[in-house]
């Protein structure tokens, strides 16, 4: 049975839950500029053949990702005591967001529901805190990821040419932001 709760440490291989990705499709990400008007798009490509990114084993990450799961907001979902989905999210107080930088399910957990619950319980968690919104952050070449954030409430709201270093359109990578806007109900009694 899966469960998920709160994620009070992290160890170098639960960042392996997904070493990268696989995709057939990109979104090219296109920008034009004239006199007062400015145009960025993202359309959905086909591949000729399919887009492998496997992910480095940074230091850096690892230590940035280990100081953000100690605001206790970061999840994880459990197979009986095996982590098979992570969401790693950091609070932004400045403007009321909670930021996940690692969301992950194992390949064996996949098309189950249980990346939908694990961000609906992150979604809850974000609310419990007075957040508005859930942002998340992939690329232009991760269809699937982009995909799956959509079917679940997340739209759209930036890219970022150059996030990775390149300012050039085309380039490898354009960072995708993905923001879900959280509903609040209004407790008209008062």
């Amino acid at each position: 049975m899966i469960e998920i709760r709160r994620l009070d440490r992290l160890r170098r291989q639960d960042l392996r839950l997904a070493p990268g990705y696989t995709s057939e499709a990109t979104y090219q990400a296109t920008k034009s500029e004239t006199f007062g008007e400015f145009r960025f798009s993202l359309m959905r490509q086909q591949l000729d053949a399919p887009y492998v990114k496997q992910w480095p084993d940074l230091d850096e990450d690892f230590r940035h990702l280990s100081q953000v799961v100690t605001q206790g907001l970061s999840l994880g979902a459990y197979d009986d005591d095996q982590l098979v989905g992570i969401a790693i999210s950091e609070k932004r107080e400045w403007n009321s967001t909670l930021w996940v930088w690692e969301f992950a399910i194992a390949e064996s957990h996949r098309r189950q529901g249980l990346g939908r619950q694990l961000m609906e319980r992150v979604s809850q968690a974000a609310k419990t805190e007075g957040m508005l919104i859930v942002v998340c952050e992939t690329q232009n070449t991760n269809a699937p990821a982009i995909d799956f954030y959509r079917s679940i409430g997340f739209e759209v709201d930036g890219i970022d040419l150059s996030y990775y270093g390149s300012s050039h359109v085309g380039a490898d990578s354009v960072a995708v932001f993905m923001k879900r806007k959280l509903e609040w109900s209004i407790d008209a009694s008062g």
